[in-house]
Parts: C-alpha cells; sequence; structure tokens
C-alpha cells in the first residue's frame, strides 16, 4: 500500500490546545484520528489525549490488516469511551471530560471510519466530496431536516451543541460507523475536528487537494490558515490528518 499522508494542529486564539490528531502507519494498514476535547467541560484536553492515546494504541496492538475493521473500530471508541468516563468518574458528571472522535482506517484498497460527535472523515475524490459523516448535533439535525442550508450551520447559535460524545455518562454513547468505502488511485481521506471544517465551504476543503498543486502538508496547512483567518478574534484549535490513497 502506498500512501502519502500528513497531520497538523494550530492552536489559534484558545488559551490551550484540546485538539489531539495523529497517523498511525504500519505496511498493511494506515490509521487517521482527530478528537477534540469539549472546552465546555473540565479537562477536554486529557479526555482527547485518553482517545486519541487508546484507539492509536489498540491498532498498533492488533494484528494488520485487520480482519474485521468496523468491529475494531466500534470496540476500539468503546474503549476510548470507557477510559474518558474513569477518568472523570470523580467529578460532577455534568462537569466531566468529553471529547468528539474521527476515526479512519485504510487498508488494502478499502476504507473504513466511524465517528461520535462533530469531528469529521471526508472522502474526497477528484476535488468533490464523495463522502462526509453527519455530524452528532443540533445544527446537522436542522440542516437534514430542511429548517436550515448548509451554509447557515457555520454561524448558526447551536452550532456548538454535540448531541454525543465520549466521556460523561458511562453508557456507550451513539456512534456512527461506516461500511466499506473501495479507494481509488488519488483518493484523500480526511479527518478533522470542527475548528478546522466550520469555517471552509466543503468545495474549498475538496478543491484544495487538487486545484493549489501542493503537497499533502502544505494544503493542510494552507487550509488551516484559512479557517483561522475566516474564524477572526474566534479562531478554535484547528487540526486535520490526511492521507491519499496512491495505490
Amino acid at each position: 500500500m502506498r500512501v502519502e499522508y500528513s497531520e497538523l494542529s494550530l492552536q489559534g486564539t484558545r488559551d490551550n490546545n484540546q485538539d489531539r490528531v495523529g497517523v498511525a502507519m504500519a505496511q498493511e494498514a494506515a490509521l487517521l484520528i482527530a478528537c477534540d476535547g469539549m472546552g465546555g467541560h473540565a479537562d477536554g484536553e486529557a479526555a482527547a489525549e485518553i482517545a486519541q492515546r487508546s484507539v492509536t494504541e489498540r491498532f498498533l496492538q492488533t494484528p494488520l490488516p485487520l480482519l474485521d475493521p468496523l468491529g475494531f473500530l466500534h470496540l476500539s471508541m468503546g474503549v476510548a469511551h470507557q477510559g474518558v468516563v474513569a477518568y472523570g468518574a470523580q467529578v460532577p458528571i455534568e462537569h466531566r471530560p468529553r471529547a468528539t472522535c474521527a476515526v479512519c482506517i485504510v487498508q488494502q484498497t478499502s476504507a473504513y471510519w466511524a465517528h461520535v460527535g462533530d469531528s469529521r472523515v471526508y472522502h474526497l475524490r477528484a476535488g468533490h466530496v464523495r463522502e462526509r459523516t453527519r455530524d452528532h448535533s443540533h445544527v446537522e439535525l436542522l440542516m437534514r431536516e430542511g429548517v436550515i442550508s448548509a451554509g447557515q450551520m457555520q454561524n448558526h447559535p447551536m452550532r456548538n451543541f454535540v448531541e454525543s460524545c465520549l466521556g460523561g455518562e458511562a453508557i456507550l454513547p451513539e456512534m456512527a460507523v461506516s461500511s466499506r468505502h473501495a479507494l481509488l488511485p488519488g483518493d484523500v481521506l480526511l479527518v478533522c475536528t470542527d475548528g478546522f471544517w466550520a469555517n471552509l465551504d466543503e468545495t474549498l476543503i475538496a478543491g484544495a487537494f487538487v486545484t493549489l498543486g501542493l503537497s499533502l502538508a502544505d494544503t493542510l496547512m494552507a487550509l488551516a490558515t484559512q479557517a483561522l483567518i475566516n474564524a477572526g478574534a474566534a479562531g478554535d484549535n484547528t487540526s486535520a490528518a490526511a492521507l491519499r490513497f496512491l495505490d
């Protein structure tokens, strides 16, 4: 499996960086992960760190290629949730650490992904969004019901209201696990936090990996920088990891 990959995480105008993003590579498979500690809860940074480390370590300790990638995603995110819950067990439930999470596995000629909250996975092909995850958020629900447009999501007063996350209550949260997605040479898989996607038009995100003519790392930096410019004084932590499938 030949791929190109890169990752970045910018602090923006926040006092600290509660995002965690990473790529784990092996000859037979790759894992991309983006986690966002929820700023309204204590120790959001720790929650993101626990989730990212838990899933990544489990991936690297499992024989590759994965025999059951969808089962791996469901189980590993459940274990990550348990880890975040355990970390905050002594804190009143309304203040317990929480995080959103998006994970993508690439192996052989396929991609599989899962997410909880509003960190996203994008499957990009030839400058277009072929697939993207649907946020566990109130504004995503409003958009799917036709109450608001995709453009209105970015500035909606309830944009940051996330309906599912890792951590908090012990019960397993709602998480979405994809089916298998076939890959073609040149396809890009992107995982990112809301500080990245919320301040960029989807057509700009998809087109940048084709039209800019830059390396994957430079394309991510150009997009993240533009996201922070668009956000202005409210610039959130802005993080993403991307992988281009070659063959």
